[in-house]
């Protein structure tokens, strides 16, 4: 049978979150380059989210968060603790006041009887059973032992005594079985006795545990598996289990009045009547706190609102909140992917929702996809950047600022003429006085053969020489010069001057793999960058400009290189340190006449060396506009007065159309 497909209309809810690799790196980016820290900026990406192409939102840590507290409220706002006293209170009070009006109607039948004796004996007991109503105790716990004390005169007013008491001891039983099970059930007297014995049983178990024998753990789930519906694989995970439930249940004790909390002490002792059940459970609780001191166990809640629970309601919501405050502790604690997987998806899924669950899903996957895509390696434990997520840096922020200018602008530097140079075009020509004599043996002997008719030995004439075409080659060998001094970030332009500074590697790197690229960054003290180390280079929380030093490290890499040699400069300010004779770095502000004269002499070397240096200022001041003013006239490079909103504009055209009048003017090797 052939492969059979389903289909539907598209009404726009199809359309799910895109995530991909690229994607996340490309949210990471920016991220990347300000702090230079891998895994800050995936903590950063799981506390804050992202929005994928279409606008799809996947929810991060924080709003998840923000969400569990307004539920935790909405809960808090919204239900009376009290309550489940209030309702019982309300109704003993409605049963007595049946009772007296019985027993005001016995008296009035009494008196209308016509029997003096009648009337006297209805006198006496109806002024006993009255005296007894208006001694009842004021607490629920004291009303309810009275009332099951008392004989009532109203079969009506009796019954639904009775009645409210099997209510009362149903709830109670249902409050004690959904600790034990987590189920609400109808708790028949049966199931009571299978829970006190579940619970001698489990006691044992956990003893045994603790002194470190071998327990039955699969005998014990055959027996009693019913209790537990979450299906625990091992000793240890049942007993977590059984702690949080237990842990939900001392909440709700907890956030009761001592007043409510004796009340249900006495209820339970007066309409439970089984201390066995009682010991076990209190045996299982100390046990538990000693083994799951962490569970919540001093937990208490304030409830405000006016919406009554019932016991067993009361128990369940508890454990909810319990639910709310465990995911929320974990969410806390998860400062990378590999933590979320302790987060259970389905109780995210109960608590707040699909989106949230979905969105946790997604952020789950977000280290190993990347991990998947080789842009990140785990080593040791932590993540970091491969040589392959470095280019793609450089390649996204190029994407970035490429996308801002028109085509017109940039666009790919070929050049069509022919001429001599060192790299082979792949082509040939036949041979004209004064061409480079890069013979071509095969096509020289071919032109030859073709025109003698064949046959050996080959006689050759100067005719039938044929040369290798070539074309022009040029080589630029460029520093680029990153300021990292502490005011590049606190005037906003360190992100824009990095990201420059990895959109030019990247240019450089791949449309012009002859060229050279060196990376300097100064500040205090200036030093060399590899471009493996350019992704989490940050900024130095160090005083001082010290482009005296850069310029030296500057010229002693490019001394090294053949071709056009050029300095390109990213700062903000004027030079405010330099290297003492001693080895030491001195600094001032406003920078002293010693600085600016060592870092010009240092332009000077760079001048005689035949190196040019162009620089970039961002929002330069008057004391950085006069130095480099003073610095491009002795040194014949060029300076650009910039933003860090068109920094990369400037710096990638001038770069691009200087590298095409080099290799428009022919220039050599």
């Amino acid at each position: 049978m052939g492969t059979r497909f389903k289909y539907s209309s598209w009404d726009g809810s199809q359309v799910g979150f895109e995530l991909d690799a690229d994607a996340i790196f490309g949210e990471l980016t920016d991220d990347l380059l300000y702090h230079g820290d891998l895994n800050a900026a995936l903590r950063r990406l799981l506390q804050h989210g992202m929005t994928d192409a279409d606008g799809n939102r996947m929810q991060g840590l924080r709003e998840m968060l923000e969400e569990l507290r307004e539920q935790r409220e909405q809960r808090l706002e919204q239900f009376d603790l009290g309550g489940i006293y209030d309702d019982v209170n309300s109704e003993l009070d409605d049963i007595v006041e049946d009772e007296r009006d019985a027993i005001a109607d016995l008296l009035a039948d009494a008196e209308t009887s016509g029997d003096e004796r009648r009337e006297d004996i209805a006198k006496a007991a109806m002024q006993d059973k009255s005296l007894q109503l208006d001694l009842l105790p004021p607490d629920l716990a004291g009303k309810v032992n009275s009332l099951g004390k008392y004989e009532f005169v109203s079969p009506e007013a009796r019954e639904r005594f009775e009645e409210l008491m099997e209510q009362l001891r149903q709830e109670l039983a249902e409050s004690y079985f959904n600790q034990m099970s987590g189920a609400m059930e109808a708790v028949t007297s049966e199931d009571m006795a299978h829970m006190k014995d579940m619970m001698a049983a489990l006691n044992q178990m956990l003893e045994a545990h603790q002194r470190g024998e071998e327990v039955d753990f699969d005998a014990f789930m055959e027996k009693y598996g019913e209790f537990f519906p979450e299906n625990p694989a091992s000793v240890e995970e049942l007993l977590e289990i059984m702690a949080q439930r237990m842990a939900a249940m001392q909440a709700m004790l907890n956030s009761m009045t001592p007043e409510q909390r004796q009340q249900l002490m006495e209820l339970n002792s007066q309409l439970m009547q089984d201390m066995d059940l009682q010991f076990q459970a209190q045996q299982l609780s100390q046990n538990l706190q000693q083994m799951f001191p962490q569970a919540g166990w001093e937990n208490s809640y304030d409830f405000s609102g006016d919406e009554s629970m019932s016991m067993s309601e009361g128990s369940s919501m508890m454990q909810e909140l319990g639910e709310l405050d465990a995911l929320q502790q974990l969410m806390n604690q998860a400062s990378t992917p590999g933590a979320l997987a302790d987060i259970d998806v389905e109780r995210v899924r109960k608590l707040l929702g699909n989106d949230s669950a979905d969105s946790l899903e997604r952020l789950r996957q977000v280290a190993k996809m990347l991990e998947d895509s080789g842009l990140v390696e785990n080593r040791e434990g932590r993540l970091e950047l491969t040589p392959k997520a470095i280019r793609k840096l450089g390649n996204n922020a190029l994407a970035e600022l490429f996308h801002k200018l028109s085509t017109e602008q940039l666009g790919q530097h070929r050049l069509d003429k022919i001429g001599i140079g060192h790299e082979r075009a792949y082509a040939t020509k036949p041979y004209e006085y004064g061409d480079n004599f890069n013979l071509n043996i095969e096509q020289t002997v071919r032109n030859a053969i073709r025109r003698s008719g064949g046959g050996t030995p080959v006689s050759l004439s100067p005719d039938d020489f044929e040369i290798e075409r070539t074309e022009h080659t040029t080589r630029a060998s460029t520093i680029l010069m990153l300021d990292l001094s502490l005011s590049m970030p606190m005037r906003d332009n360190f992100l824009p001057a990095k990201k420059v500074t990895m959109a030019l590697h990247s240019l450089i790197t791949s449309q012009y793999p002859r060229d050279y690229i060196g990376i300097v960054g100064f500040a205090e003290s200036a030093r060399e960058l590899t471009a493996a180390e350019l992704p989490e280079v940050s900024w130095d929380f160090a005083y001082g400009t010290n482009m005296q030093h850069g310029f030296m490290i500057a010229r002693r890499l490019l001394a090294q290189q053949s071709g056009t040699k050029q300095i390109i400069m990213i700062t903000d300010g004027e030079p405010t340190a330099h290297l003492m004779p001693s080895g030491g770095v001195y600094f001032n502000y406003p920078p002293v006449q010693e600085t600016i004269d060592v870092t010009l002499k240092e332009v000077m070397r760079c001048t005689r060396d035949g190196i040019r240096i162009n620089t970039f200022m961002l929002d330069p001041d008057g004391g950085l506009r006069r130095f480099i003013e003073q610095m491009a006239q002795m040194n014949g490079g060029r300076a650009f007065f910039t933003s860090p909103d068109n920094l990369g504009d400037y710096l990638l055209v001038d770069f691009v159309e200087n590298r095409r009048r080099l290799i428009t003017s022919g220039t050599r090797l």
